[in-house]
């Protein structure tokens, strides 16, 4: 539907070879601060060579405790990565319900750990006016598997959208090779067989099946949801926006790219994201869609679901798998439930998602660190070489998992991780620290899939036969724009997630649309758009 102009292509690498090649007027204290904080370093480290400091080395780091596989000191993870790297773990652990607000006051205190991951953009332009976290692209040159896949992937454009406006990145992001679609929608397999139905393709065909499961179960509404707390909706306005050529819920962003007109023009007014709340509206009044599907606990979503009251529900494969299917087919054991594709609208066969992951952010305070070349070349090595990213992923070949000649991963038989091994005694997230979120993610596609299911290799097959959407152009803000952006942007954001709601849930009727845009202009919508595309287009003529 969209495409780069041959422009927008030139823009992309433009910026990024000047990315690459530094801010000239701090590239002599750059390079002193290089020569002097190599204590550890590797005198010739290089693409997919392993990382070992000269001497043993520790690094505090901010941990975000996630409560499936809460932290323990004796995980193998720890142990092992000392023994390839030298290098020591100090986490500084976070639970994750409190882990941005935790985060945020480390840094402004100054005592945030030298290494802060599990930062999603653009959480890392807060810290970027007051000098608490380093422009990290001043540093590529240290990190040699970090250039190489950017370079290999092609990815220059997706890093420009890191870019600030004083050209550099802030945030090291995790790379994928492809475009990954993992959120979704899970269908009671067993219901559209009883009715006779085949697995909806489109949001249309969807409508179909949820009338057809209504007239059967008028009692019931056929569609609930989970994901709704914090954003209303999250990943089912997410999807069907995106089907409508617009974004909603969890990617929602006030500034929308309109290739056609060339310029950026706001989100919430579209005509597109009304055609998505029009969609969600008619679930809503037909009693197809749980209107308690925005706003509900996950538990009570997957309540619904279990027992039988619903029979569609948002999911990803391991909420099918960790949540939904052991519980199903215990309370019926003839329930079968899947992960369909995600289904299409007008824009078509395209599958809309980012490459970039949440990534790192690198304290101030690590450039006056003895060992901070080491550091950066350590961090290199294990959220960007093929060896790290597949340690940090699988573990250690004969404990953990073992791999066949072709490559093939394959885990051990008494270690369970997303429902491989099922009866299996310990747990690779739980028992190990493997697989953790905090640096397992990104890399190859061969990777990634290396630990999906058949079931969901055939999910993925689908989704990878559609067209990646092209990245929006960048439109960097300097700091006083940014400081005025960001007091429009929160009464923005919550106005239209509320009159969203309202709209899907029939408390404002739709013929109010006109009025509810002419509300956005009342709260600085124009003004908001006109700064995005001022920056937009100085990017433009600045690096064009």
């Amino acid at each position: 539907m969209r495409e780069l102009s041959r422009r927008q292509a030139i823009i992309g690498l433009g910026a990024f070879t000047l990315v690459l090649a530094g801010c000239g007027e701090d590239e002599a204290p750059k390079q002193a601060a290089q020569s002097a904080n190599k204590a550890g370093a590797m005198a010739n480290y290089g693409v997919n060579q392993q990382f070992k400091a000269t001497e043993p080395l520790s690094f505090d780091v901010l941990y975000n405790n996630h409560p499936f596989y809460p932290l323990k000191n004796d995980w193998l993870f720890w142990e092992e990565l000392t023994k390839r790297t030298n290098v020591t773990f100090k986490p500084v652990a976070v639970p994750l319900s409190d882990y941005e607000k935790k985060r945020s006051l480390m840094i402004g205190a100054g005592d945030a750990p030298l290494i802060i991951p599990k930062t999603y953009h653009p959480q890392e332009e807060a810290f970027v006016a007051s000098g608490a976290v380093l422009p990290v692209s001043e540093y590529f040159d240290l990190m040699p598997n970090f250039k190489d896949k950017v370079a290999k992937w092609k990815m220059e454009p997706e890093l420009d959208t890191l870019r600030q406006a004083d050209g550099r990145i802030y945030l090291l992001p995790g790379l994928h090779e492809n475009v990954w679609v993992d959120y979704t929608l899970a269908v009671r397999m067993d219901i559209l067989e009883e009715l006779d139905l085949e697995v909806p393709t489109t949001w249309d065909e969807l409508y179909t099946v949820l009338k057809a499961m209504k007239a059967k179960y008028p009692d019931l509404y056929p569609m609930t949801d989970r994901f709704g707390i914090p954003t209303p909706g999250g990943n089912l306005l997410k999807l069907v926006a995106q089907a409508y050529g617009a974004k909603g819920g969890w990617e929602y962003q006030h500034a929308f790219w309109d290739a056609t007109a060339g310029k950026f023009v706001y989100t919430g007014a579209m005509p597109q994201y009304k055609q998505m709340i029009e969609y969600l509206h008619k679930l809503v009044k037909e009693k197809l869609l749980d209107p308690e599907a925005f706003t509900q606990q996950d538990e009570q979503a997957d309540q619904k679901l279990i027992s039988g009251k619903s029979f569609v529900i948002s999911c990803n494969a391991q909420t099918l798998v960790n949540e939904f299917r052991g519980a199903l087919t215990k309370a019926n054991p003839d329930a079968k439930i899947a992960k369909i594709p995600v289904p299409m609208g007008p824009v078509g066969d395209h599958k809309i998602g980012t490459r970039l992951e949440n990534g790192v952010m690198i304290s101030k305070k690590a450039l006056e660190n003895k060992n901070f070349v080491a550091m950066m070349q350590f961090v290199d090595w294990l959220w960007y070489s093929d060896q790290g990213l597949e340690f940090a992923k699988w573990g250690v070949e004969g404990t953990t998992h073992t791999k066949d000649a072709s490559g093939g991963y394959k885990l051990a038989d008494d270690v369970d991780f997303v429902g491989l091994n099922p009866d299996a005694s310990k747990h690779l997230q739980k028992d190990f620290g493997f697989s953790n979120g905090v640096f397992a993610y990104g890399g190859p596609t061969k990777l990634l899939e290396s630990t999906f299911s058949e079931e969901e290799l055939e999910f993925q097959k689908v989704m990878n036969a559609r067209k990646a959407w092209p990245v929006d152009p960048p439109h960097p803000l300097k700091e006083e724009e940014r400081e005025q952006a960001t007091l429009w942007e929160t009464p923005l954001k919550d106005f239209v997630t509320q009159q969203t709601l309202k709209f899907i849930l029939g408390e404002r009727d739709l013929s109010e649309w006109d009025a509810y845009v002419k509300e956005l202009e009342g709260n600085n919508m124009a003004s908001y758009i006109n700064l995005v595309n001022t920056a937009y287009e100085r990017f433009k003529k600045e690096h064009g």
